[in-house]
């Protein structure tokens, strides 16, 4: 056996996975999206309440230096010890003429910015030109807001400034951050897993419509897919498979009545050819054409049968012995002088099934041996746990392993078996599988041949 005259092609499953599900592109889509939105609003809303926050404090520095403003401008700054702040208090004009103590200093004209605080600690008075460290550790940068105005004292021209803590401002930033840390994921868990939800509700009847065309085959056209109550785009797309469905079922009608009327008719026209060759006088000719008459007349049968299964009618069944049929038909097949059938037959192998179904099954695998057999077909029936096994061996070439497959398929035929002599037109493994299917059975080939399998009847 070598090319096959036909090709098939092997269906891919329809199932989805990974980044292929319309579901989880969807959710993944929605929850970025929402994803994004949360982290711009959040991001502004942090930003504008930082805003607010900082302008307050700076416009309650500047309320507190302008309170502070009469008062500045009353004071003196009275000598202190290095290092050591005290309040200033009002001048008395003796006090002003007072010399500075030895190792004391006026703070306001100290040369080195040294300072002097108001009795309020948060406003404080410096030198008209303080150096930057005057007021660096008294207000630290991101810690406070300053505010700072020129002003006249009775000792002379200084800085007044004045600071408020932002400390209320980062307990406000803080507790927005723990409410938006643990929020937003949330809240895009609840985007993700309503979004899943949704969509999963809003593709059911996909797959709903998917599954039972997937089921429907040519024997059961008259199914239909459900049409959901949405009237939607899912709906009328369920409502066009089905006008396809309606074609196509009647287009496969038509040919399979066709195909059974021509069958039909061709019969009694041949048999009455092959009747007429076998009283002619016998010839070269004659044998010949009686030859192609009985290659005709099997075909005929053959496509008789194939219009009955693709009907789809339900044979009737009996209990049969298996064994029984397959040694009587293995008998009755037409052999050839060189090739001897061997029989192996368990007894009592009960299943249901239609013996005429049977008998057609045994006759085409045995057929098939005798004509590729080298010298032995083996026919065996046994029984394997809950299954009745039919299995037909021949001692040829085999089928190649690509091939076991396509051999099922109609009108397929190895080269070897094209010649004129070796009989068949690809229809008898094609109708042995389908009457094995349609007894709720299996028929493969195997390393050992053919094997079909059945539902046994207990007992």
């Amino acid at each position: 056996m070598k090319r096959l005259r036909t090709s098939w092609v092997r269906r891919s499953s329809p199932r989805s996975s990974g980044w292929s599900s319309v579901r989880l592109r969807a959710t993944a889509a929605a929850t970025l999206v929402v994803a994004l939105a949360l982290g711009a609003v959040a991001l502004g809303l942090v930003a504008m309440l930082r805003g607010s926050l900082e302008r307050s404090a700076d416009a309650a520095a500047v309320r507190k230096i302008v309170e502070a403003m009469p008062y500045a401008r009353t004071v003196s700054v009275v000598p202190a010890q290095l290092g050591e702040f005290r309040p200033a208090r009002k001048a008395e004009p003796r006090e002003v003429q007072r010399a500075p103590a030895k190792g004391a200093r006026e703070l306001i004209y100290g040369s080195d910015g040294a300072v002097a605080r108001i009795a309020d600690p948060d406003v404080m008075l410096t030198k008209a030109e303080p150096a930057p460290a005057a007021t660096g550790e008294w207000a630290e940068p991101g810690r406070y807001a300053i505010a700072g105005v020129e002003v006249t004292t009775e000792a002379g021209p200084a800085m007044l400034w004045s600071r408020v803590s932002l400390a209320s401002a980062e307990d406000a930033l803080n507790t927005l951050y723990a409410a938006l840390v643990p929020g937003v994921p949330a809240v895009l868990a609840v985007v993700a897993g309503m979004t899943w939800f949704s969509v999963g509700r809003a593709l059911a009847p996909v797959a709903a419509i998917r599954a039972k065309v997937s089921d429907i085959t040519a024997r059961d056209l008259h199914q239909r897919v459900p049409v959901p109550g949405s009237k939607d785009e899912i709906a009328a797309l369920a409502t066009t498979v089905n006008a396809t469905l309606d074609r196509l079922e009647t287009a496969v009608g038509t040919h399979k009545r066709f195909v059974a009327d021509a069958a039909h008719e061709l019969r009694s026209p041949i048999a009455t050819l092959r009747a007429r060759l076998e009283l002619a006088e016998r010839s070269e000719l004659t044998q010949e054409a009686l030859a192609d008459v009985e290659r005709l007349q099997s075909l005929a049968a053959d496509l008789l049968m194939l219009a009955k299964l693709d009907a789809g009618e339900p044979p009737r069944t009996v209990e049969l012995d298996l064994g029984q049929v397959a040694a009587e038909e293995s008998l009755r097949v037409r052999r050839r002088p060189d090739v001897r059938v061997e029989l192996d037959v368990e007894p009592d192998v009960v299943m249901k099934g239609s013996r005429a179904h049977l008998d057609r099954l045994v006759t085409n695998l045995v057929d098939n041996a005798v004509r590729h057999a080298a010298s032995t077909v083996r026919v065996g029936v046994r029984v394997e746990g809950e299954h009745a096994v039919l299995e037909v061996a021949d001692d040829g070439p085999g089928i190649p392993p690509e091939h076991r497959e396509a051999v099922f398929d109609r009108f397929t035929r190895l080269d070897e078996a094209r010649a004129r002599d070796a009989g068949g037109a690809g229809l008898g493994l094609s109708i042995a599988r389908d009457i094995a299917a349609l007894h709720d059975g299996t028929l493969v080939y195997e390393d050992a041949g053919f094997i079909a399998r059945f539902p046994r009847t207990p007992g």
